[in-house]
């Protein structure tokens, strides 16, 4: 059954949208959100000044306005790039954040649908013959995540944990993992693997 999201206030999938506000670094600069990192991209070598611009806007509505405005040079590939930006700040966007990143696992293989009635290109239009494209790209971030071994667990439906690789250690047979709920995001402490010996570290809860 398809998974149909649309504005930030729906619960849970309202985290979906370029519009909620899950801040993210890349290219050494902090975006509030997916929807200014994906404007601003628009000028990144045409117009620097507005692309700062974009990136400071109060709004995600604000900078989805300003990246629209056509009196500043749009650069020459931008119908090309485009897919691949957008992709490049959800992906960076579910991997910093561990509570909608287990959100996104957890639709499992299910179709991800931006229900936008007006935009037939990144949702599904009024009708439902829109492209869909980042209900597509949400999808591939999820194999993504999952390629990167990131899988959602639960400890009675609370506790989240994240997959560390561990290689070289013939004995070892349960996956390690470290906590992401709350603040914590590091675990000191990963399993030793010593003459086939595994130890486990101690858990951040």
């Amino acid at each position: 059954m398809a998974i149909y999201f649309y504005g930030t206030r729906e619960k849970p999938y309202g985290c979906f949208s370029n519009f909620s506000k899950h801040g993210f670094e890349l290219d050494e600069l902090w975006w509030p959100t997916t929807e200014h990192y994906f404007q601003a991209q628009k000028f990144v070598n045409t117009d620097r000044p507005w692309y700062d611009k974009i990136r400071e806007a109060k709004t995600p509505k604000e900078a989805a306005k300003m990246g629209r405005d056509r009196t500043h040079p749009l650069r020459s590939d931008w119908e090309q790039v485009k897919d691949g930006i957008m992709q490049q700040g959800v992906l960076k966007k579910f991997e910093t954040h561990a509570d909608i990143r287990e959100i996104l696992l957890g639709t499992g293989d299910e179709k991800l649908v931006e229900n936008s009635p007006t935009d037939y290109y990144w949702g599904c239009g009024k009708y439902g013959s829109g492209k869909n494209k980042l209900g597509q790209i949400l999808m591939t971030v999820r194999e993504i995540l999952r390629d990167r071994q990131y899988f959602p667990v639960s400890n009675e439906g609370t506790l989240n944990f994240e997959l560390i690789n561990i290689l070289a250690c013939p004995n070892f047979q349960e996956p390690t993992y470290f906590s992401t709920r709350g603040t914590v995001t590091l675990l000191k402490k990963r399993w030793a693997c010593e003459n086939g010996e595994c130890e486990e570290p101690d858990r951040l809860a």
